[in-house]
């Protein structure tokens, strides 16, 4: 069955860096379009960064230039590096997946049907 399973969150003080993975199963990530959401607390899912199965990006304003997703696709693994992390970067990071997305709304979660458990990133000031 398709499975996805992030891991990597923590807990780290603001200016630190981490890197989220998620592992898939049950298919060929490559032949997806795959992205990072997060939620905060009170707040709704957003669309962080994703990559299209032709390797094509798209990033929230709020990251661009601090996040970078990546895939390995001999390990079927998406990735996210963290760098700068603020306070403001808090929330419960899911890994994503759907077979098709249109470009303009690749960071939309309405778009994805296949979601990881998802990993906590908590950033101290």
């Amino acid at each position: 069955q398709v499975q996805l399973v992030e891991s990597g969150g923590g807990s780290v003080q603001a200016g630190g860096s981490l890197r989220l993975s998620c592992a898939a199963s049950g298919y060929t990530a490559s032949n997806y379009c795959m992205g990072w959401f997060r939620q905060a607390p009170g707040k709704e899912r957003e669309g962080v960064a994703a990559m299209d199965s032709d390797g094509s990006t798209s990033y929230a304003d709020s990251v661009k230039g601090q996040f970078t997703i990546s895939k390995d696709n001999a390990k079927n693994t998406l990735y996210l590096q963290m760098n700068s992390l603020k306070p403001e970067d808090t929330a419960m990071y899911y890994c994503a997946a759907a077979a098709f997305v249109s470009s303009s709304a690749r960071l939309d979660p309405r778009k994805y049907n296949r979601w990881g458990q998802g990993t906590q990133v908590t950033v101290s000031s």
